[in-house]
C-alpha cells in the first residue's frame, strides 16, 4: 500500500519526520485530510494540531502554529513558523503563555488597540494549542 512520506520543519530545523496512511491539518477553510495519491496541493496552516495516522493503531499529534503544507508525489511537507510533539511541550510554560496573552487581551479590548489585541489573539491560540496537544 501506498504511504505519505510527511515531514515537518521549522526554522530550526527538522520537528518531525515518518511515513502515513491519512494526515489532517487545519486551514483556513477548515480541515483538510490528505490520503495517498493525493492531487497536488499547496494550502497554508492555522495555528492547530496536524494529525498524523500512521496505522490503523498509531497516530502522532503535533502542535503546529501556523505555516504552509505541500503535498506532491506522497510527499508531505510543513513548513512551519513552529511545532512542538507533545512530549517537547512544557505545559507550566504554556499556561504561563496563556495567562499572559489572556492580560494583554483583556488590556488591548479596554484599550481598543486592535492591533496588540491581535498580537494577544494570535499568543493565546498558540498557548492554548500547546495545552490541548500536550494533553493527548
Amino acid at each position: 500500500m501506498t504511504k505519505l512520506h510527511v515531514q515537518i520543519v521549522t526554522p530550526q530545523g527538522m520537528v518531525y519526520e515518518s511515513d502515513a496512511d491519512f494526515v489532517v491539518g487545519r486551514s483556513a477553510d477548515g480541515d483538510i485530510g490528505i490520503l495517498p495519491n493525493h492531487l497536488p496541493i499547496i494550502v497554508p496552516l492555522e495555528i492547530d494540531k496536524f494529525r498524523v495516522k500512521r496505522d490503523d493503531k498509531n497516530e502522532d499529534v503535533i502542535a503546529v502554529n501556523g505555516g504552509v503544507m505541500e503535498v506532491r508525489d506522497n510527499q508531505v511537507s510543513i513548513l512551519a513558523n513552529s511545532a512542538e510533539l507533545p512530549s517537547e511541550i512544557d505545559i507550566e510554560r504554556a499556561e504561563r503563555a496563556k495567562s499572559r496573552a489572556e492580560v494583554h487581551l483583556q488590556r488591548a479590548k479596554e484599550t481598543h488597540n486592535v492591533d496588540s489585541q491581535r498580537r494577544a489573539e494570535v499568543a493565546l491560540s498558540r498557548a492554548l494549542n500547546r495545552i490541548n496537544v500536550s494533553k493527548r
